[in-house]
């Protein structure tokens, strides 16, 4: 179904994945925009951010609410890398960094549909050389599989010069239902022994730390509180399988939503942007804390740390990548 048009005439649509959760899609950021999953009760609600209309997400792209985010998902600091040699100088859109794959990434563009065989959308998107300063053009594929109450998510990419990748998924949860408040309460656990520590403008400083002794030691489950995240954590057990890496629970409703993947490392984000302006699905304002976004992915500023697990992409060789939300009730 048509789910509006974009000021330069480009349609888009809304797609379905029916199951479990009903999961709605739409082609503009390959983005998820609402998920309805039920609670112990049986009731569903939805438990992903967005907004009920298009003009929504353009207005608003800052926020990158359930989008496909790259070129690079993170940060890249100073907006610059080198690769072979060259210097690459990319938009800056996070002060003098290079966010999500800067000002018109790939969460700002209209995706192409390439098949809707029954419980798969697959979108694709080609980046032209040069885009936002990314060297190569790129050809993303993700598709979208629902089974039972398992959301798939699987990337694949193709380049024609070397360049870095990095592509996650930005939902923003909030179990009790999208505008119901804080996740102050939401139980999470994360199979994480290592961070990142970053810098005053949240780039890293290239030291891998453990997690003991600090408020990112989630691997025991406990209450998200309020403090607010929006840090890096190195995921255990990463041999490029797929792996569990979080559990997030809201124990009022009981629902629960389980992450594995086959990336190194998960950003782990609160809402720290939100400030009550913003009106989602529900009508209802998003403040700071209403929510958590489990970002897998490479780790930020990879590029210009060669001890970091690399995102290089080079032509021949194809970048692969998954991740599965399974929902469910305790």
């Amino acid at each position: 179904m048509t789910f509006g048009e974009t000021d330069s005439g480009e349609r888009v649509e809304l797609f379905k994945l029916s199951g479990g959760v009903e999961v709605s899609i739409i082609t503009y950021g390959a983005a998820v925009q609402s998920v309805l999953a039920p609670g112990r009760d049986g009731r569903r609600a939805n438990v992903a951010l967005g907004f009920p209309a298009l003009h929504g997400y353009a207005a608003n792209a800052g926020h990158y609410f359930g989008a496909t985010v790259g070129r690079y998902a993170n940060r890249i600091a100073a907006g610059r890398f080198v690769l072979d040699g060259v210097e690459c100088e990319l938009s800056r859109n996070d002060g003098d960094n290079c966010l999500h794959g800067g000002a018109r990434g790939f969460d700002t563009k209209v995706w192409e549909v390439l098949d809707t065989s029954r419980g798969l959308l697959a979108l694709g998107c080609t980046s032209p050389d040069g885009d936002m300063g990314f060297p190569g053009e790129l050809e993303t594929r993700v598709e979208f599989r629902l089974e039972g109450a398992e959301l798939r998510i699987d990337y694949h990419a193709t380049t024609s010069a070397p360049t870095v990748v990095n592509l996650t998924n930005h939902t923003c949860w909030n179990l009790a239902g999208e505008g119901s408040g804080s996740v102050d309460d939401h139980v999470i656990q994360l199979d994480a022994s290592l961070f990142t520590p970053v810098g005053p403008t949240l780039i890293p400083t290239g030291e891998i730390a453990r997690v003991d002794g600090t408020p990112f030691d989630f691997r025991e489950p406990m209450a998200i509180g309020a403090r607010g995240y929006d840090n890096n954590l190195i995921l255990d057990g990463h041999d490029g399988s797929l792996v569990a890496a979080a559990r997030v629970t809201h124990p009022a409703s009981g629902r629960v939503l389980e992450v594995m993947t086959t990336e190194p490392g998960m950003q782990l984000y609160t809402g720290t942007q939100l400030d009550g302006t913003l009106l989602g699905t529900s009508g209802r304002p998003y403040r700071k804390g209403d929510c958590i976004a489990l970002e897998t992915q490479h780790f930020p500023d990879s590029p210009n740390h060669p001890e970091f697990p690399p995102t290089t992409l080079r032509p021949g060789e194809v970048f692969e990548s998954t991740t599965v939300y399974r929902f469910g009730a305790a």
